[in-house]
């Protein structure tokens, strides 16, 4: 067995970091048989990483039984074929309760949502993180890192309190100031994850991290993929032709403040045949001129 503290969390984040969807009915609950469907598309493709409720799985429009649901099914359906990663986050009592459950669950890491709340001090996200550290210490726990106002030694200071904070979301879409933080916070005391998906997985790589998040993989797993390949062997030319294929997909994802980030994974996932296209507000449904474009883009991936 390695003496690496959380070896094989820590490996599990240096991969594709699956956001599964959460399909819905046509009642509007959630659909625990498309849910599980899907959940074994993308084991069968080959990830084994996956982070039930997180925001691709529309996290915030889940109720706290339907978080708890989603949660409880990722978990029985990778059995030992993937590592969890389940999403926490809401006020500090939630989000520790929540936490505890994916512990009792058998999942092997937490990733803190970024607070919400308007008012958010850099001594206060450290007491918030370490609060939830450490109610769940035989957990790695991964910050979800989207405020560019957070200084890095604001993290090493939490890792210096949690030793199972491990790894790192890092979502802010700048390169140069990603590999600022990650000097100042301890480039190798963390897994640096790139939160921001393919699109910026190869700047990001090339400034020291090793995994990705996706929301793609959920339409294309053989896509994410041929990306992490890439990456890992430093052809970034390689990295950068398959960020081509994407980059549509990903733009109309991102476009209007990413509006329909959520919303144009679930076209291309009916386009396919494999879920409703439904939302929560407040994502919208795609416009119908939208709709022919991503299929046409989902129908030219591998299945």
């Amino acid at each position: 067995m390695s003496s690496v503290p959380f070896a094989t969390q820590r490996a599990a984040l240096a991969d594709v970091v699956a956001i599964p969807v959460t399909p819905f009915a046509a009642d509007g609950s959630v659909d625990t048989g498309a849910h599980r469907a899907l959940l074994r598309r993308l084991l069968d493709g080959g990830i084994s990483t996956l982070t039930p409720n997180g925001n691709t799985g529309e996290f915030y429009a889940l109720t706290p039984e339907e978080r708890r649901l989603v949660a409880e099914t990722t978990v029985d359906e990778a059995g030992d074929r993937a590592t969890i990663l389940a999403g926490v986050g809401h006020d500090l009592p939630t989000a520790i309760a929540s936490a505890r459950h994916a512990r009792d669950l058998g999942a092997g890491m937490i990733m803190i949502h970024q607070p919400v709340h308007p008012y958010v001090s850099a001594a206060g996200w450290v007491d918030y993180h370490r609060a939830i550290a450490e109610a769940v210490p035989g957990l790695g726990v991964v910050p979800y890192l989207r405020d560019d106002r957070l200084p890095g030694a604001r993290l090493a200071e939490l890792a210096g309190h949690c030793p199972n904070v491990i790894g790192v979301k890092y979502a802010v879409p700048d390169a140069t100031r990603f590999a600022a933080f990650a000097r100042d916070a301890g480039l190798d005391r963390f897994v640096w994850v790139a939160g921001l998906a393919e699109p910026y997985a190869p700047s990001y790589f090339s400034a020291g991290a090793t995994g990705f998040t996706s929301g793609l993989v959920n339409v294309a797993p053989a896509v994410s993929l041929d990306m992490r390949e890439a990456l890992r062997s430093g052809d970034y030319p390689a990295a950068m032709k398959v960020w081509e294929r994407i980059r549509r997909f990903e733009e109309l994802r991102a476009a209007r403040g990413s509006a329909d980030n959520v919303t144009v994974v679930k076209e291309a996932l009916a386009s396919l045949g494999l879920c409703r296209r439904d939302v929560r507000p407040p994502s919208r449904p795609l416009p119908e001129d939208e709709r022919a474009e991503v299929a046409a883009i989902a129908a030219g991936w591998p299945a």
